[in-house]
């Protein structure tokens, strides 16, 4: 796995041991961040939530393209000693922030910092996690106005349209993945 645009374009990330994890592949990842530019536009000064964050790399990935700040959650041992490495390695762990911690745990910590800009969530699949992360994110008001959640979930499990005031504006299949764009609604204009 690479970086793929920006400052730590080219740079490997390290990655895990085994099957019981799977890293958003290159191609994946890639695809995610064009239909994220062409929501957002440039990641410049954005704040960005990495749920479940497994090597860093989306969090990373959006660093590199210029994000302010980024705070990484996840709770597994093999992430502790990966996203360390990778946030050294692409030389943007000043503008980042790990939290070795459940999603929900870290969510109640990380009150005060939010809205974020851009929020990612990649839970392990079939557990109905991004179901309840996406609502937990729509009931406590973590994404700024302007702002998009990119879920992955697994292509089989059904993931809701709307959580709040948070509508599905995009999905798309890639192999067994699915995923999933959100963004408020702007309540505003009803």
């Amino acid at each position: 796995m690479r970086i793929i645009s920006g400052s730590a374009r080219g740079k490997r990330l390290e990655t895990f041991k085994g099957t019981d994890i799977r890293p958003t592949p290159d191609r994946v990842r890639g695809a995610i961040f064009s239909m994220l530019f062409s929501r957002l536009g440039s990641f410049q000064g954005k704040t960005v939530l990495d749920l479940y964050a497994g090597t860093g790399a989306m969090a990373i990935e959006a660093l590199s393209r210029g994000a302010s700040k980024a705070w990484l959650v996840d709770q597994g041992p093999q992430s502790a000693q990966v996203i360390g490495k990778n946030l050294e390695n692409c030389r943007v762990a000043e503008r980042a922030v790990y939290c070795r911690s459940s999603v929900t745990r870290a969510l109640e910590q990380l009150g005060g910092q939010k809205p974020f800009d851009l929020i990612f969530l990649d839970p392990p699949y079939k557990k109905e996690l991004a179901t309840q992360t996406l609502r937990l994110l729509a009931d406590k008001g973590f994404v700024s106005k302007d702002g998009v959640i990119c879920a992955e979930a697994d292509r089989s499990e059904e993931i809701p349209s709307e959580f709040g005031n948070l509508t599905r504006i995009d999905r798309r299949d890639y192999g067994t993945t699915s995923i999933h764009l959100f963004a408020p609604i702007d309540t505003d204009e009803a």
